[in-house]
C-alpha cells in the first residue's frame, strides 16, 4: 500500500491494479498525531530520499482512508462527482 494526500496518475493507478496496491490517505498537518500510530519503521530501499524512501511500517489504529482500492475505484472521482457543475 502507498500513504498519502494527494492525487494519483493514471499510470500509478494503473500500476497499483496490476499490483494489487491500495492508496491511502491521511490527514495532511498532522504528522506529530500520526507518528504516534507508528510501532516499527524499517526502509527497504532509497534510503537516500529520506521520507520518500521505500519503507515497511508497523502501525496501529492509523487515521486514514482508503482514497484508492486495488481494483481502481477511485474516492477523488466517485466522491467529488456529485458536487462538480459543468
Amino acid at each position: 500500500g502507498m500513504i498519502g494526500k494527494g492525487y494519483r496518475s493514471k499510470e500509478v493507478i494503473d500500476s497499483m491494479v496490476a499490483n494489487g496496491v491500495v492508496y491511502m490517505v491521511a490527514v495532511g498537518g498532522a504528522a506529530a498525531l500520526i507518528s504516534k500510530t507508528i510501532k516499527k519503521y524499517e526502509v527497504l530501499a532509497y534510503p537516500e530520499l529520506g521520507p520518500e524512501a521505500v519503507a515497511r511500517i508497523t502501525i496501529e489504529d492509523f487515521p486514514a482512508i482508503v482514497a484508492i482500492d486495488a481494483q481502481g475505484n477511485n474516492f477523488y472521482e466517485v466522491g467529488q462527482k456529485p458536487y462538480r457543475k459543468i
